[in-house]
């Protein structure tokens, strides 16, 4: 093991024992990041490393981080012990693929971006532990930057194993539900493409819809849905350089592609063979894919859905929308239905902030008065504690990236892969019960 390595676990040692034996505001902080970041449905001890591994370098105390502090309470640090220390500003998670076995590390791919990295570890007992990894292999892990060249492992790393397309998939569209705010960690361009994604998907939903809020049947506006991802998609297509007009054999001959091949991806991918044959036109600069939108089934046969649309919270699809607002609007509204309404609003994760501070804006006066009466809270005042009201609930005041941001290529594709081998796996199963060939589960 090289000298720095070795030198960055001493001091990591050093930052986690001093954030740990702190008292006062810092000790607070670590308090109140753990009790925000900790899962309700995980409380293990793997969970409470990696969230306090997190809380050395992206916690807060006033404007100031645990590394700053650290490194102000530490006089005697070399420049070098400095510098690696202030890089650690760059450590991130990700869900990673063992892509090489390396005589003192791995090399590793970040599968939210498709980056790869050295890592080593920086003790030989993590070392040795880690023989079992296998290349292929899923890792959830934290890593820090030792030098230009190679990362450590940071925090706790979980193995998940081998993982197929669809296993894969599901762990993804889990750690971008556990680990909003890491999403694309390392890899600024991507997330900025993202976000303006959102923003576009927004501005394209006014002049569709010609407002940012909208109420019709549920399958009325699943149908409006579909022809506005088209106009999206022909949008898109268009930008890209892509002529719709032409025929698959054109835009295959001009993409320097088979038809065949184009047709096959399509069909294996259960994809639109145009959208397939964007992503193999040579002279296409997109990195990032928009996913469909479609409502879910107990949203199409709703009597009355709501669809509201924002540049950064994005789209949310609400069959109560209505409901609430004739609620806010009506003298007598006191009855056990509303107040299961209110609260539904208020706990359930699915109603963000955006909904309750627009509803807030409209209605300022009277769902003042239905909060201070469900919740009992006769001094409530919206203007001054609906923030922490909202936070009291779980609901973040600034806005996540929503779901129906564009994402990497290699993740469209990975998902639509996953999709194609589970309906796959479906078929042969209903195949196999028709037939009375195999055993069946119960």
């Amino acid at each position: 093991m090289d000298v720095l390595l070795e030198r960055s676990r001493e001091l990591k040692e050093a930052l986690s024992e001093f954030v740990l034996e702190a008292e006062g505001e810092l000790a607070e902080s670590l308090e109140a990041y753990a009790a925000a970041k900790s899962r309700r449905d995980r409380h293990d001890n793997v969970q409470q490393d990696l969230i306090i591994d997190t809380f050395l370098t992206e916690g807060k105390i006033g404007d100031r981080t645990p590394l700053d502090l650290f490194l102000a309470s530490q006089a005697d640090l070399s420049q070098s012990d400095r510098q690696l220390i202030s890089s650690w500003q760059r450590s991130f998670i990700g869900l990673f693929a063992v892509t090489q076995i390396l005589p003192d590390g791995f090399e590793l791919m970040n599968w939210l971006t498709a980056k790869h990295y050295i890592v080593k570890p920086n003790n030989a007992q993590i070392l040795e532990q880690m023989s079992r990894f296998k290349q292929g292999e899923i890792l959830l892990t934290r890593i820090a930057p030792v030098t230009d060249q190679y990362w450590t492992f940071s925090g706790p790393c979980t193995l998940m194993g081998k993982l197929g397309k669809p296993k894969l998939a599901v762990a993804i569209g889990n750690f971008k539900e556990n680990h909003k705010s890491d999403l694309y960690s390392d890899a600024p361009d991507l997330l900025e493409q993202a976000w303006q994604s959102v923003e576009q998907y927004h501005q394209q939903f006014l002049d569709f819809f010609g407002s940012d809020e909208v109420t019709m049947p549920g399958y009325q506006l699943n149908k409006k849905v579909a022809e506005f991802q088209e106009v999206m998609t022909q949008s898109r297509l268009a930008a890209a350089g892509i002529d719709d007009s032409k025929t698959l054999s054109e835009m295959a001959e001009e993409a320097g592609v088979g038809e065949e091949e184009i047709k096959a991806a399509a069909e294996e991918a259960g994809a639109d063979s145009k959208v397939v044959s964007q992503l193999f036109d040579s002279k296409s600069t997109t990195k990032m894919v928009m996913p469909k939108v479609e409502l879910p089934a107990e949203l199409r046969k709703a009597e009355q859905v709501t669809a509201l649309s924002h540049p950064r919270w994005g789209q949310m699809f609400l069959p109560t929308y209505s409901q609430f607002k004739a609620l806010l609007e009506a003298e007598d509204w006191q009855n056990e239905d509303a107040e299961k309404l209110i609260r539904y609003y208020l706990e359930n994760s699915t109603i963000n902030a955006f909904i309750w501070k627009r509803l807030a804006k409209q209605y300022p006066t009277q769902l003042e008065k239905v909060l201070q009466t469900i919740l009992e809270r006769p001094k409530l005042k919206l203007e001054r504690d609906l923030d922490a009201l909202l936070e009291e609930f779980n609901k973040p005041t600034e806005p996540e990236l929503p779901e129906i941001a564009s994402v990497p290529i290699h993740l469209h594709n990975l998902f639509q892969e996953a999709v194609v081998e589970v309906n796959k796996s479906s078929s042969k199963s209903k195949s196999k019960k028709k037939t009375g060939f195999g055993f069946q589960k119960a």
